[in-house]
């Protein structure tokens, strides 16, 4: 009888005999380390294809060992989380997809959220920036059409004037899931006409364990990609290191207990057809994908952030609604996996009434062979007509005015994620501009 590999985990188990003098046992699983090869009872093993008194070399059982590591090296999470800890993530993911409700996207940083402050004649301070994200968070209904907030680090620590309660805290007690998206720099790739790579892996882990002590249930990272198909981008090398990183990512948040939002970002700035952002999608996301379970991520454990697959700004071909739903319809089927639970569009510059439109055309088209929630993950699309109606405000927030605007903004929204928003004509189509 061979030996036979029973699990892959950091040490493998094998069945063995034990050669002890000239006496030869039949043992239980023995633990299997590295080079070494030595059971509990400190006698030389040998696997059971072996006969009695023929020892295999550590150097062949080492050999095995390390080529079945690789084999099954796209072990779903196995070799780090318990079914506790899968549990624990799978059950964050639950509560996020859940259909009709999505997740409102408050993780600018102070500059980001301060320019859109600036922009109004609001100033900039922290308690009014706690103010504001307080009201996306407590207005009164609004934690029937979301599932989840993703903030910016400075607001986890952060306390609700009406309860005293930090954020993180608050938005639970609301069923609100809170995540946060950890500091990331963005590089320039020497050579890549532009494209970009985020960095931040390096103190990551150690991050997850603070954001984990501070409340939070998940992260979100960010790879933005522009297509530029003169100058040959997203080329390979673009695709792969930003790809390949969002898969680091995911490991490391799962290790750290915190469900990872991979988040491939397409900007829509470009003159690429519909048909050229279908193909490189598709290209991008199949690479995600394949990274992701490479590296052994648990994917029943992490949730999809993507753009909307649209035509850039400046392509001068008309497209329409349905068009687009379509084509991101194909984008899930070609290579969006079943295990994954949820996918939630960013606006990415959309407005309100055209990111809408798209998410309920795309809902719309869905059948028995999609099985995901697809529902949205948006920030500026809610948020810039609320800022619009403080223009006249000689720098106040009009909390109350923007909390009204807010909840029928978002109801838009939730109707968007089930496929029964109406859009008006003419809303989400591509129209060249003249």
């Amino acid at each position: 009888m061979q030996a036979s590999i029973v699990a892959y985990k950091p040490v493998v188990s094998i069945r063995v005999q034990t050669v002890s003098g000239n006496k030869t046992a039949t043992c239980v699983a023995r633990s299997i380390s590295s080079a070494k090869a030595r059971c509990f009872k400190g006698t030389t093993c040998v696997p059971m294809a072996r006969k009695a008194g023929v020892a295999a070399t550590r150097r062949q059982l080492a050999a095995k060992v390390y080529a079945n590591a690789d084999l099954l090296a796209c072990h779903g999470g196995d070799a780090f989380l318990s079914a506790s800890q899968k549990a624990e993530l799978e059950a964050i993911c639950d509560m996020i997809a859940q259909p009709g409700k999505g997740i409102t996207a408050c993780d600018e940083g102070p500059a980001t959220i301060g320019s859109r402050f600036e922009a109004v004649g609001i100033s900039n301070s922290e308690e009014k920036r706690r103010a504001y994200r307080q009201m996306l968070f407590e207005t009164p209904g609004a934690n029937d059409y979301l599932c989840a907030a993703i903030l910016d680090p400075e607001t986890l620590y952060q306390k609700s004037s009406t309860s005293g309660k930090l954020f993180p805290e608050v938005l639970m007690g609301l069923g609100i899931v809170p995540g946060v998206k950890p500091h990331l720099k963005i590089y320039e790739l020497p050579g890549q006409n532009g494209s970009t790579v985020m960095q931040g892996l390096d103190s990551l882990a150690m991050r997850c364990k603070e954001y984990k002590a501070a409340g939070c249930k998940f992260t979100k990272w960010r790879s933005p990609i522009v297509i530029d198909v003169a100058a040959g981008q997203p080329s390979l090398l673009t695709i792969e290191t930003n790809m390949q990183d969002l898969a680091r990512y995911a490991l490391i948040c799962q290790a750290e207990g915190l469900v990872p939002i991979v988040e491939p970002d397409v900007s829509l700035t470009g003159s690429h057809t519909l048909e050229e952002a279908l193909a490189i999608n598709v290209k991008i996301q199949s690479a995600l994908f394949k990274y992701m379970n490479d590296h052994g991520v648990f994917m029943e454990g992490t949730i999809l952030k993507s753009n909307i697959v649209n035509p850039g700004k400046n392509c001068p071909k008309a497209y329409t609604v349905e068009e687009i739903a379509a084509a991101n319809i194909a984008t899930h089927r070609r290579c969006f996996p079943s295990a994954m639970k949820s996918a939630n569009y960013l606006s990415g510059g959309q407005s309100l009434s055209d990111a809408a439109a798209r998410l309920s055309a795309i809902n719309k088209l869905k059948t028995k062979q999609d099985p995901w929630n697809l529902s949205f993950s948006w920030s500026a699309a809610l948020q810039m007509p609320l800022f619009a109606l403080c223009k006249e405000s000689k720098g106040e927030l009009l909390l109350d005015e923007m909390a009204k605007l807010y909840i029928a903004e978002l109801k838009i929204a939730s109707a968007a994620a089930l496929g029964k928003h109406d859009w008006n004509k003419g809303e989400g189509d591509h129209v060249p501009h003249c």
